[in-house]
């Protein structure tokens, strides 16, 4: 239920901003050292056959990836904005009403499916060159628009809540369509047990490794 007559006070305790900013500094190169080896490896398997994507062990990294892809979306991303758009301080009419974040979550999914289908041959053959700086570019913008707005706000709440809702749309379709629909789909993990059993713990693991550390998120 949610009510419109409440207060919404900043609560610093809940909140170290500075603390935070150190990690989201940190992501950023983390997250441009995993892409860059990312996008290395298909690359470097074109010589060094162990590292080529076909592998079976590659099937078993992706199957983890997937899982921990598919817990960031429906234990850490979705759930917070169904707390954010069912807030108390929004008013009950129409937020208390409808489930917009699974509204929007929904309508997210469906259009990465629809950019996915229309984009993929356009964007191919040049993808990795703009996939990599996208996510420490979006961290950097948030970094600065976090210095400036009220999170106690009710526009935060709405914005953060909207976005937060279709972060989590875009992360299952991709877990579910792009990773785990691809690969439990093909005829060589299809045809063999051992690897397509060792897919399924491999995503289980996944999944499961993500959503205990949303004990302490």
């Amino acid at each position: 239920m949610v009510f419109g007559d409440c207060t919404c006070e900043s609560e610093d305790t809940k909140h170290n901003k500075e603390a935070a900013l150190k990690y989201k500094l940190g992501s950023i190169a983390s997250i441009l050292v995993a892409g860059a080896v990312g996008v290395s490896l298909p690359l470097l398997g074109k010589k060094i056959p162990t590292l080529r994507p076909e592998n079976d062990i590659f099937f078993i990294i992706k199957a983890f990836a997937a899982g921990v892809i598919l817990a960031t979306g429906f234990i850490h991303i979705l759930p917070d904005a169904f707390d954010n758009l069912t807030s108390p301080c929004l008013k009950e009419n129409p937020w208390g009403k409808f489930p917009f974040a699974g509204f929007v979550a929904m309508l997210s999914a469906i259009g990465t499916l629809m950019v996915d289908s229309l984009a993929t041959r356009l964007l191919s053959e040049r993808s990795w060159l703009h996939f990599l700086p996208h996510n420490p570019v979006g961290i950097a913008i948030g970094i600065g628009i976090s210095t400036v707005y009220n999170e106690s706000s009710l526009t935060a709440l709405i914005v953060e809540g909207t976005f937060n809702a279709a972060a989590a749309g875009i992360l299952i379709y991709m877990a579910l369509v792009d990773l785990l629909a691809a690969d439990f789909m093909n005829p060589r993990l299809q045809s063999n047990l051992r690897i397509q059993l060792g897919a399924y713990i491999s995503l289980l693991l996944g999944t499961g490794c993500m959503s205990v550390i949303a004990k302490w998120a």
